[in-house]
């Protein structure tokens, strides 16, 4: 006999733990980086109308669903789909690689930042002149006696080859790129930082071309993975401690950070140039689907992150406030964080007097060219720097943390030695992310890490929601999952929760997937479009996770003991075929209490996981329907 006592339940030791570990892995650097870009190309401040609709109809019930789910079942990804149904095992696999695709370019972002926090420790920011050896006749320090038009200054996927567009643009209009008078077309010296002294990937043609490892890149990479081995080892005992320091802090940053920019004069006029707001834009589809996808990856629920958070969580924690609060924490964040880039921006435009259609664009260009550009006419200029890119090295190591986390709580609860040798297994984790993502630290490492970002988690990530959202509202049923949130916090909550769940989110998640495929095209890098091959083998990356939903269907069916009846039956009902209830508590479930059926099935569960079926007893505790998910009971 098995007693409660006899197992190990890990949970948060606070409430503000887990809280700052989603909101820290939610608040990442890319969404740093995309959410203003999507406010300017999408209307300005009209997006937010697309947006908030988008979070209230899709993002949070999503995010509420993963949250109380794996709270439920106290699982990881891959086990807990296994149990619910074996047939959908596939997508806890897909989850894990997923997170571990991503894991394999991410952190040479954080990377990059260390580089520049390193390279602030000078009494001149390198960034800020153009007498470097890394500098062309075409760079122009900022100077705010000089009226200048910045054409895109401020893009890296369009800055790549500055200096050949902007003799091609200059000599159009009868100009030298390379005079320092008004008007005129050149290269900002944060631009040629970025592009020729941190990357250098001027010095390679393409993808097939990646050249020679960068040393100083590769050391600062090195440096992230330490941290995050010491900080992950020992299991949220250690990482839900050290989160008090890299997602607290960011915050105080962040508002340090707002009030150095509200306190330059004509802010507001600043942000009306550089954000109008055009309300005409909410009309048009594309907008729209940039709002859904953008609320997705900004509370990340296809990730699987969230989903190995909410295990540590006490079985009668109110998932409901937790869902609504971080939300709203997410989004407060993206609003500022939008208002401090484009209140910067304004600053710059009181500064250089002119500024095109085009100085704000996606990627890392915004926080590495955009901002350091902009710290460089500040006063105080190299505190400023330090404290931003110690935001920046916060807000990745948290976000690196929690992919972390969701792949080593699925692979421990699905194979118990890993769980028993964590730190082992962790070494080893990172020490694979290393020697591959060195390959993002050569001088054509962008195109690498620009074809991940591409494919890694794209479709992939809609592809294996979808089949998580078929699982448990469809599969396991809304009326049934509103039950066990009811059981584990007093209440079912309304209708908004099961229209949404029942009608809502699938159209939600279709009408991207759908609205991307129409109109995918060839992946290229600015002038440089990625070969066949190369898109091929983005490809292959993104259907391996998605090809784990039909492997890890029809081998286990194939290889199950047992009738056709009973392999059927239990590969499509799992647990529910076995038990009226799925969940991590165990009530009272005799041996008589079979049925022919479910008795064979029981034993194929037993044979197939290793547990054992005999007698059950009274398990008081949690609740009295429920059957303990670990074990049947002997």
């Amino acid at each position: 006999m098995v007693s409660l006592t006899s197992i190990t339940f890990h949970t948060w030791s606070g409430k503000v733990d887990f809280l700052l570990r989603v909101i820290g892995f939610a608040v990442d650097l890319a969404n740093v980086w995309s959410f203003p870009y999507l406010c300017y190309k999408n209307g300005g401040g009209a997006f937010l109308v697309p947006y908030c609709i988008m979070l209230v109809v899709g993002g949070i019930p999503f995010y509420m669903e993963a949250l109380a789910f794996r709270q439920f079942n106290s699982k990881g990804a891959i086990t807990c789909w296994g149990r619910l149904v074996p047939l959908l095992k596939g997508i806890g696999y897909a989850v894990v690689l997923i997170a571990f695709y991503v894991d394999f370019y991410y952190n040479v972002v954080i990377a990059w930042a260390f580089r520049y926090f390193f390279a602030c420790f000078t009494t001149m920011l390198p960034w800020t002149t153009c007498d470097n050896p890394w500098n062309t006749p075409h760079c122009r320090a900022f100077d705010a006696n000089i009226s200048y038009t910045f054409d895109n200054m401020f893009g890296l996927l369009d800055s790549i080859e500055t200096t050949n567009w902007c003799v091609i643009i200059a000599e159009q209009f009868g100009r030298d790129c390379i005079q320092g008078y008004n008007n005129t077309w050149y290269c900002t010296a944060a631009q040629e930082y970025f592009n020729r002294a941190i990357l250098e990937v001027h010095e390679r043609e393409g993808f097939h071309d990646l050249g020679t490892i960068k040393w100083d890149i590769a050391f600062c990479l090195l440096v992230v993975f330490l941290i995050c081995y010491f900080c992950s080892w020992k299991g949220i005992t250690t990482s839900g401690k050290v989160v008090w320091f890299t997602a607290f802090p960011y915050a105080v940053i962040f508002l340090s950070l707002v009030h150095c920019s509200v306190s330059f004069c004509c802010t507001i006029a600043g942000i009306g140039v550089t954000l109008p707001t055009e309300f005409f834009a909410i009309t048009q589809t594309r907008v729209w689907v940039d709002a859904a996808t953008q609320v997705f990856f900004c509370l990340g629920p296809g990730f699987g992150v969230l989903l190995a958070y909410a295990t540590y969580n006490k079985y009668h924690n109110n998932v409901y406030k937790d869902a609504f609060f971080t939300s709203v924490i997410n989004s407060a964040t993206w609003f500022g964080c939008a208002g401090v880039i484009f209140t910067v921006l304004g600053y710059m435009a009181r500064l250089g007097t002119q500024v095109t259609q085009q100085v704000a664009t996606e990627g890392p260009g915004l926080v590495f060219i955009v901002y350091p550009a902009a710290i460089a006419t500040m006063p105080g200029t190299t505190f400023w720097a330090l404290i931003f890119f110690m935001m920046l090295l916060t807000l990745g190591l948290d976000w690196s943390f929690g992919g972390t986390e969701a792949i080593i709580t699925a692979l421990s609860d699905e194979f118990p030695p890993i769980g028993r040798n964590r730190e082992f297994f962790v070494a080893s984790l990172f020490t694979l992310y290393f020697f591959v993502g060195l390959a993002t630290c050569t001088w054509g490492g962008f195109y690498f890490f620009h074809l991940l970002d591409r494919y890694a988690a794209g479709y992939s990530i809609f592809l294996s929601c979808c089949h998580r959202y078929h699982a448990v509202i469809c599969w396991y049923g809304t009326d049934r999952f509103c039950e066990d949130i009811k059981d584990m916090i007093g209440f079912p909550g309304g209708i908004y929760w099961s229209v949404c769940w029942s009608f809502v989110a699938p159209i939600f998640l279709m009408f991207i997937i759908a609205y991307g495929l129409i109109g995918y095209l060839v992946w290229s890098f600015r002038t440089y479009v990625y070969p066949t091959w190369a898109n091929a083998l983005g490809w292959a990356i993104a259907t391996s996770s998605v090809r784990s939903f039909p492997f890890h269907a029809i081998f286990p069916f194939l290889t199950t003991k047992g009738s056709f009846v009973c392999s059927f039956s239990f590969m499509f009902c799992g647990w529910l075929t076995l038990v009226p209830f799925f969940g991590p508590i165990s009530g009272r479930l005799l041996d008589a209490d079979f049925d022919p059926i479910q008795r064979e099935c029981a034993l194929v569960w037993s044979t197939t996981t290793g547990a054992r079926l005999g007698q059950c007893s009274d398990f008081t505790g949690f609740g009295s329907k429920y059957i303990f998910a670990n074990t049947l009971w002997e």
